[in-house]
């Protein structure tokens, strides 16, 4: 499919769904793992493999969103995020999963995610929406910055295995 041969749009994804959720969630794996902090991010945050029940069980949940970002009729992204009911009231959207094909970027797949995202957090009642960033990743820190999301903590980490 030619980038931009279709308006992108954001729908949500069902069980028949789950073998291009799985693709694009490898894809993304592979890209986050080559990235600083990758390592430790996929071992610690990241669902583990196999994900076909992981991801059926996020499809089902009440208080999460599964999302497939399309050019036409093609998957090119994913998006995934829950609600967390912080401990003073607080209700936080965490986007958990947040990925575009490198081929698809660039024409609107992903802003249209994050748009379809921050209307479903509001229609839950959340008061904020976040997520997380590895550091040297400059692409999807200023995507998020372009929806006002901005840094709220910094991780740090040191590899005792050298």
């Amino acid at each position: 499919m030619v980038a931009g041969s279709h308006l992108p749009i954001a729908r949500r994804a069902t069980d028949q769904d789950l073998s291009e959720l799985e693709r694009l969630h490898g894809l993304a794996r592979e890209h986050v793992g080559a990235l600083r902090g990758g390592e430790v991010f996929l071992g610690r945050e990241v669902r583990p493999h196999p994900t076909t029940e992981s991801l059926r069980e996020d499809l089902e949940a009440k208080d999460r969103i599964v999302l497939l970002g399309c050019l036409g009729d093609a998957p090119v992204g994913l998006a995934i995020a829950g609600i967390e009911d912080l401990h003073d009231g607080t209700r936080l959207a965490q986007v958990t999963e947040l990925f575009v094909e490198p081929e698809a970027r660039d024409v609107g797949v992903g802003a249209v995610l994050m748009r379809a995202l921050i209307d479903w957090a509001t229609g839950e009642g959340c008061d904020g929406i976040g997520s997380t960033v590895l550091p040297g990743d400059r692409a999807s820190k200023n995507f998020f910055e372009s929806f006002g999301l901005v840094a709220r903590a910094i991780a740090v980490h040191k590899d005792l295995r050298a």
